[in-house]
């Protein structure tokens, strides 16, 4: 009988221990994903052959760092034509202003000489054609002065326009030196030293990956437990392993979509979710750019943490 009642207490341990298991097996989670950093594409802003580049993939910049440096040499030149040209408008400027004071010296002598006749005219001791002479020359020097005022005010314009390009040459050249926009890590590089961009065309991509974000979908009945800026728990399958990271709900799309997957059935066409995004922090470096893992959030994140 005792080999009995020992096999029947093995039976008991066995069974225990299987329904301990099954109560201690984790809980179905909220959403599955994949995740994404969050991207820069650092462009060229001015054309020319580049003459230094940095970056490598791999490689860790910091915020503000010199990155690349794009040939100016055409831009120097038209620089200098431009301040030649805006040098040449002062010039005209100063004689125009100098000519108008002559013709205002003038202009004061001829409209006393014209009230002078004025008077004679009235006691009878000028002609009526000198007393012409003398308005035509008074006359005339008022629209000389006129005409001199249009066109000294033309030459400032031109002066205030060709200081403008000169600002703008001055800014096109600072954008040739290239500064990196974000700490991160480059994933991703477009050209190489030697090398001709045009503005606008890319030049490296940059991410910041000690904080991923995952993305993740759930359904409409999951969308109302949801809440901006909650925690939530998230587990990557890796190998035997299954550590869990913190996170916090970022972002919840306004708008639904079909299920994403590549190849869909009706019924997954039919079914619309939302997608979501969770910030997670990863200073160690574990979390990679399109690794799937799987979230739970609210009550039954925190209630998983250890």
């Amino acid at each position: 009988m005792l080999p009995l009642r020992s096999g029947a207490a093995r039976a008991g341990l066995l069974a225990s221990a299987l329904w301990t298991l099954g109560c201690a097996g984790e809980p179905e989670p909220d959403a599955y994903g994949s995740f994404e950093a969050i991207e820069v594409v650092v462009s060229a802003q001015t054309g020319g052959q580049v003459q230094e580049f940095a970056p490598l993939e791999g490689m860790e910049l910091p915020r503000g760092a010199v990155v690349a440096l794009i040939d100016t040499t055409q831009l120097s030149l038209e620089r200098r034509q431009i301040v030649a040209q805006r040098e040449a408008a002062s010039a005209r400027g100063a004689e125009a202003d100098e000519q108008l004071r002559v013709l205002e010296v003038q202009r004061d002598i001829a409209q006393r000489a014209y009230e002078r006749t004025r008077r004679l005219y009235a006691e009878r001791a000028a002609t009526a054609q000198q007393l012409d002479q003398a308005e035509r020359d008074y006359r005339t020097l008022l629209a000389r002065i006129r005409a001199a005022r249009a066109q000294r005010e033309s030459t400032g314009l031109d002066v205030a326009s060709t200081a403008a390009r000169v600002e703008q040459i001055a800014d096109r050249i600072s954008r040739s030196v290239v500064t990196n926009p974000q700490a991160g890590t480059v994933l991703v590089t477009y050209t190489r030293a030697g090398e001709v961009v045009q503005p606008g065309q890319p030049l490296y991509k940059i991410a910041d990956l000690d904080t991923l974000v995952l993305r993740a979908y759930v359904t409409g009945g999951q969308l109302a437990s949801i809440r901006l800026g909650e925690p939530a728990r998230v587990r990557v399958d890796r190998g035997d392993e299954l550590p869990d990271f913190s996170g916090t709900v970022s972002w919840i799309s306004p708008s639904a979509e079909f299920t994403p997957t590549p190849i869909q059935t009706r019924e997954e066409r039919a079914e619309l979710v939302y997608a979501v995004k969770v910030r997670v922090p990863d200073p160690g470096g574990v979390l990679k750019i399109g690794m799937p893992a799987d979230v739970t959030f609210g009550a039954g994140a925190r209630s998983g943490e250890p």
